[in-house]
């Protein structure tokens, strides 16, 4: 994926990059413009205090439910409807997922940052068609994927002449119904040219674990956020939530919003820490020359 640096990616007056910690946060899905207005007032006024950059996160539809009566979301009329509200209510950046090649003009005209889910990382044409809309673009590394396998992820981006690219890190399937968090892999892709998110809170996610819904393991979050940061992280996903417990999407791995501003400053902490002493071994090629 190269080693030279990219500027950082400018997005409503904030740089997201290599060299200050940013945060993506908010809900897995819309629930409500209420709930989506409240959570990312909150989100702003901590990161505000924190002096931590901020995009808004929350998805309009999630195609990839475990069952087919798992709620999904607002859908893309009326979901984009909340974000652009929250986007110029809030006066925060947002992104949002994009699982069809026909959804990415009407949500490129909406919100600051396309993102591809993990399980579509590897479908060419939606890859390629958001970035071909020249905007901030979120690649989440498939669960199946190995770390240096994403280098042709970010190929297809590239090959759209886009190199406004985060690559999020969320876990890789190890066995049925489990995920884990290799931090070889946080470090490994944190070497490359573009910001690298560690997504807190799909890496604790049972995948199917409720039957006909997924469990998950908030517990870990802080922990394994923590460790990524220590690793190479460059920036943290999480989805927050007033009340997990009740959530309509990944309750069970969802961060409590009362607990977020402690976290982020500990994260803050320690990234600042662990930047002030560089990396040696860095005469191992990123991704190994693997790809």
């Amino acid at each position: 994926m190269g080693s030279d640096t990219v500027p950082s990616i400018w997005i409503q007056g904030q740089p997201f990059g290599k060299d200050r910690f940013f945060v993506i946060a908010g809900p897995c899905v819309l629930e409500s413009e209420g709930l989506a207005v409240r959570v990312a007032s909150s989100m702003a006024r901590m990161c505000r205090e924190l002096d931590i950059p901020y995009i808004f996160k929350s998805s309009y539809d999630k195609a990839n439910r475990t069952s087919v009566t798992s709620y999904r979301g607002p859908g893309l009329e009326k979901g984009l409807k909340i974000l652009e509200r929250v986007r110029s209510q809030v006066g925060v950046p947002v992104i949002t997922d994009v699982h069809a090649v026909a959804e990415v003009a009407a949500a490129a005209r909406v919100v600051d940052v396309l993102q591809i889910p993990a399980f579509l990382a590897r479908q060419t044409d939606l890859v390629v068609a958001a970035a071909k809309t020249g905007m901030p673009i979120n690649l989440k590394k498939a669960q199946f994927l190995a770390p240096w396998d994403m280098f042709h992820v970010v190929r297809k981006a590239e090959s759209a002449g886009n190199r406004q690219i985060f690559i999020t890190e969320r876990g890789t399937c190890f066995g049925y119904n489990t995920l884990v968090v290799d931090m070889r892999s946080v470090n490994l892709l944190s070497r490359s040219a573009y910001p690298l998110v560690f997504d807190a809170t799909h890496s604790v996610q049972i995948p199917g674990g409720q039957g006909t819904a997924s469990g998950g393991e908030r517990r870990y979050v802080e922990s394994l956020a923590r460790a990524a940061v220590a690793a190479g992280a460059d920036g943290v996903f999480m989805e927050v939530h007033e009340d997990p417990d009740r959530a309509l999407c990944d309750g069970p791995n969802s961060v409590p919003l009362e607990e977020v501003l402690a976290i982020l400053r500990a994260l803050k902490d320690l990234y600042e820490i662990t930047r002030k002493h560089p990396w040696r071994l860095h005469d191992t090629p990123p991704l190994s020359g693997k790809a």
